[in-house]
């Protein structure tokens, strides 16, 4: 059993870590922030400013540690601004945690903050690792995602994106025969349309939606809640094309600095596939009907 936690238990809470942190602050007001599936977010006012806290009710143990360490490692690149990370706990006899973060006034999106995004996210696909993967796993929504290093893009994707969701499905029961059937092969067959000797490892955000974006009081853009690890590129691009969010000065910007292979919309739907899965796994059979429509394509 879960135990609540109130409002006014969190925030001091809140205010006791932000002290421990070298923070001699007390939080005066806080306001919600909306947008969130899976956290609840408000914006509290201290005597240093505004922060932002993310915090859910029931997480398993690492669920924040692991979107700080993805937003630190986005950050050492210098390529893109993302929030700072201030600190994270969880509170003490419950299932209950935070993360604190630092406090972005929000600005417009508009074709030139997209064109820049679009640039910034080109230089970020060109950091690269030996392998691919990372050294940890982390965390997608509320799903485990698997990192286990691997020199091989291909079995990469098969063992760690597809077969793992695929096989959580058939724990949740989101499996029907024919979707398996039609899974299982597109996994067995991946080497069709994935050839390592045409992939190098680049660093992801991982989770890229077009609410993962948004622009500071500059309108500069601002990367949020990643999923970080070194994979194929096309991925996140992938990613941006399945619920929208990016206009085409986003594309044109990428294609400009770092352009892309002519024939990666045949890679798209299968890369679109592993978000797809995922989202089933997290939402339920609401998305079972775009994971059937995509398998029918790619699959006898």
């Amino acid at each position: 059993m879960t135990l609540r936690v109130s409002r006014r238990d969190l925030m001091a809470v809140i205010e006791a870590k932000m002290q421990d942190l070298g923070f001699a602050t007390a939080i005066h007001k806080t306001g919600t922030v909306g947008g969130g599936d899976i956290n609840h977010g408000f914006w509290a006012a201290t005597d240093g400013g505004r922060v932002f806290v993310k915090w859910n009710p029931s997480v398993p143990v690492g669920f924040f540690e692991a979107e700080a360490a993805g937003l630190q490692h986005l950050a050492k690149t210098g390529v893109v601004r993302v929030p700072q990370v201030i600190g994270m706990g969880r509170v003490a006899g419950t299932e209950s945690a935070y993360l604190i973060l630092e406090y972005i006034e929000p600005g417009r999106k508009d074709a030139a903050s997209a064109a820049q995004l679009g640039e910034q996210l080109a230089e970020l696909h060109r950091q690269t690792h030996v392998f691919y993967g990372l050294e940890a796993p982390n965390m997608i929504g509320r799903l485990t995602q698997r990192n286990t290093p691997d020199l091989s893009w291909l079995t990469f994707y098969q063992s760690q994106r597809l077969s793992a969701q695929r096989d959580l499905a058939l724990r949740q029961g989101f499996l029907s025969t024919e979707r398996g059937r039609r899974l299982d092969w597109l996994i067995d067959n991946l080497y069709i349309w994935l050839h390592d000797d045409e992939v190098r490892p680049a660093l992801l955000h991982g989770d890229l939606w077009g609410g993962n974006w948004l622009t500071d009081e500059s309108n500069q853009p601002v990367l949020i809640d990643p999923a970080v690890y070194y994979g194929h590129r096309e991925v996140d691009l992938a990613m941006t094309r399945l619920f929208g969010g990016f206009p085409s000065s986003f594309y044109e910007a990428y294609n400009t600095v770092h352009p892309l292979d002519p024939d990666y919309t045949d890679r798209q739907p299968i890369y679109q596939l592993y978000y797809l899965l995922c989202h089933l796994n997290l939402f339920g059979e609401s998305y079972g009907r775009s994971v059937d429509a995509l398998l029918k394509r790619f699959t006898p």
